[in-house]
């Protein structure tokens, strides 16, 4: 065995390569980089996906979603309410706020709090709802994506395919008319 033969076997025998370790030491291997990087939004996607899985809902959770729907119409309807008692009976309606302004200011502030939490907690329940349903939706993008390519791929095929029957009777009457025009 020669010399060059010992000094290659030495840099690249028995499975190794020491120029390509040693040089992974002082910059990153690309392909490992790339690799873990897959690995990582991987297991980001698949956490994302448990969090917003959807859930089989019982009849209770289904009862109990229709009854918080009911607050804030009803809210609305009443301010509504209060508007045309004011206008078709303003005694009533004055004697109603005079009651109203009774109301000590702390149990004000505990209305604020007990509405503002409802509000709170149905928007980010609703918002956990929205990313569930965009990720549902996310999962299908490369199907759609695949439909549309398809689609475009036949209408390109179609305009440069040449036509069934030959020439186009059209075209050629037109030919004819404008050659026929010129001579005459």
């Amino acid at each position: 065995m020669g010399m060059i033969e010992r000094v290659l076997s030495f840099v690249f025998g028995g499975g190794r390569n020491v120029i390509k370790e040693t040089a992974e030491v002082f910059r990153e291997n690309a392909e490992g980089a790339a690799q873990r990087a897959q690995d990582v939004q991987i297991a980001a996607m698949q956490g994302h996906a448990a969090e917003f899985r959807a859930q089989d809902r019982g009849r209770f959770d289904r009862v109990m979603d229709a009854v918080n729907r009911l607050p804030r119409p009803a809210m609305a309807l009443g301010c509504l309410a209060l508007f045309v008692s004011a206008m078709v009976d303003p005694v009533w309606f004055a004697a109603r706020m005079s009651g109203i302004a009774l109301v000590p200011e702390p149990l004000w502030w505990l209305l604020g709090v007990v509405v503002s939490f409802y509000f709170g907690a149905r928007h980010q329940a609703k918002g956990q709802e929205f990313q569930r349903s965009m990720t549902e939706n996310l999962k299908r993008v490369p199907e759609v994506i695949d439909t549309l390519e398809a689609l475009e791929g036949s209408v390109r095929a179609e305009a440069q395919s040449p036509m069934e029957g030959g020439e186009n009777p059209v075209l050629v009457e037109w030919r004819e008319h404008s050659s026929g025009g010129a001579t005459k």
